[in-house]
């Protein structure tokens, strides 16, 4: 059996986080929400859920997913596989055995949820999103040759990769900078097909003008900072 992990950064996701627990598949060794600094009861619903919550009070996805991680890295037995994916019911937890599959199969490094249109409800990403996803993935292609088409955030890796990766970012640039260093570091990785439906509650980054200018000016800068090293 593959020893997972999967982590959850959770900003006020009360209302989503234990549906999210509770239909990740039992394979999963463990289940790590990072509370991310929320004010309602997403910390008192992860606990019910029999997550693990851990407590860290800057505000940034990278800050929560490194919280994540640094606790993983005190653990006396490594994970094999992490499996990063959102607490606002956006994705399909079910859907964990499908992503980690060319993991397992093929022994591939890095696998990223793809997001395609014929699979997502109609409304669950903006405008805004669907434009940055395309801006950032043509970019890559053209500096790197990738064949990513999504930043999607339900992606999984494997742990001794992950560490490789020296994941810096504490915000909107998480999921890019680990797909730019993926390429640079010429790890193995695929996309596999996900489903994806309007999530509970307003988004942080792409239901805001401020959020959605940010994660832009992010996503763009950890690009071109790659495209010329």
């Amino acid at each position: 059996m593959m020893n997972i992990n999967v982590i959850i950064p959770a900003f006020n996701e009360a209302d989503s986080i234990g549906r999210v627990i509770k239909e990740l598949p039992k394979t999963v060794s463990e289940i790590i929400v990072v509370n991310n600094n929320s004010t309602d009861d997403t910390a008192a619903n992860a606990e019910r859920a029999r997550a693990t919550v851990l407590t860290e009070k800057r505000k940034g996805y990278g800050y929560a997913c490194l919280c994540g991680l640094d606790y993983i890295a005190k653990k006396s037995k490594a994970p094999d596989i992490i499996v990063f994916i959102d607490g606002d019911y956006s994705d399909y937890p079910e859907e964990l055995d499908k992503v980690i599959a060319p993991i397992l199969e093929r022994n591939l490094d890095f696998v990223v949820g793809a997001r395609k249109k014929s699979l997502r409800e109609e409304g669950s990403m903006t405008p805004q999103q669907i434009f940055g996803n395309w801006l950032a993935t043509i970019l890559m292609r053209l500096f790197f040759g990738a064949k990513f088409t999504d930043l999607g955030p339900f992606r999984a890796i494997k742990y001794e990769k992950l560490k490789e990766l020296e994941m810096q970012d504490k915000t909107y640039g998480w999921t890019v900078e680990m797909q730019l260093k993926i390429l640079k570091k010429k790890m193995t990785y695929t996309e596999v097909p996900v489903r994806y439906k309007k999530r509970i509650g307003v988004s942080k980054v792409s239901g805001t003008v401020k959020g959605s200018i940010f994660a832009g000016i992010k996503i763009l800068g950890w690009i071109f900072k790659y495209s010329i090293k």
